[in-house]
């Protein structure tokens, strides 16, 4: 089965002079005839010509929607002999790991954690001295 490479390229917009060419149509079929056959003559096989939306800035903020018109050419890239392919990797099933679980506490420190002492509120007050201030108290 081939695959393709693709070229996207702009198509003209406006027409190209040549030899007994007089109107605009014929100008600018000579830039497209042109254009066809410089990417023909590299082996790429004209496909379609596409218009497609373009999302722009108009101004600071302002943002527009543009139509472009492009010419989409292919080509076969080639394939790589079969002897120097890489064969298929079958993936391996992976083995899981045994199951590690945490390290029990000391049964003293399970105790002591499951038996912590009620909080509640405050009985009596402690005067803390801020140590920046000076023993004058300023």
């Amino acid at each position: 089965m081939p695959n393709f490479e693709y070229k996207v390229v702009p198509a003209p917009k406006k027409g190209l002079k040549g030899k007994g060419i007089k109107s605009a149509e014929e100008k600018f079929a000579n830039a497209l005839a042109t254009v066809m056959n410089e990417l023909g003559a590299n082996g790429w096989e004209y496909q379609r010509s596409d218009t497609l939306p373009s999302e722009e800035r108009s101004g600071l903020r302002g943002k527009t929607t543009t139509f472009h018109n492009v010419l989409v050419f292919r080509r076969p890239i080639a394939a790589k002999a079969e002897t120097t392919a890489p064969k298929p990797v079958t993936p391996r099933p992976v083995k899981k790991a045994p199951e590690q679980r945490a390290p029990q506490l000391d049964s003293a420190i399970a105790r002591e954690s499951r038996t912590a002492p009620a909080v509640g509120p405050a009985t009596e007050a402690t005067e803390v001295k801020d140590p920046r201030v000076g023993s004058d108290g300023q």
